[in-house]
């Protein structure tokens, strides 16, 4: 099972304090161990909002909408992607991350499973299956 991990936005990371020293360390250290363990195939943070921008789809229509974005807890500081056996396993790796190990400022991380091709039933047809490992050999080789 592949989930996404989403590390909540916090009003220091939009306002782009950076980690010390010391987070740096233990994150990696963290890092690390999902590494050695075969759970971690991405992870990265990500700058605040006000360098992001959004484009909206109303029907043909299409319009850009340039950062920062309010509601911070509705906003994405950073991401794992990880293979992992279950849900059960991927909460209790998230349990160990060193997030707010002083009790300061409460952090909220999310876990997603991506859809499996047997998600989509028969819509996901042979030749749309055909199609989708195409794409990822594509990827793949790109890398």
């Amino acid at each position: 099972m592949k989930v996404m991990v989403i590390v909540k936005a916090t009003a220091a990371s939009e306002a782009g304090v950076m980690p010390t020293q010391a987070e740096l360390a233990a994150m990696g250290a963290y890092n690390e161990r999902l590494v050695e363990a075969g759970i971690m195939l991405a992870g990265e943070g990500l700058h605040p909002s006000r360098r992001g921008a959004r484009v909206r789809f109303d029907g043909a229509r299409r319009s850009v909408i340039d950062g920062p974005f309010a509601e911070t807890k509705e906003l994405i500081a950073g991401f794992w992607l990880w293979q992992v056996r279950s849900m059960d396993e991927a909460v209790e790796w998230l349990k160990r991350a060193p997030f707010n190990p002083d009790g300061s400022t409460p952090v909220e991380v999310e876990i997603r499973p991506f859809f499996e091709a047997e998600d989509f039933g028969d819509a996901f047809t042979p030749e749309l299956r055909a199609q989708e490992q195409r794409l990822r050999e594509r990827i793949d080789n790109n890398d």
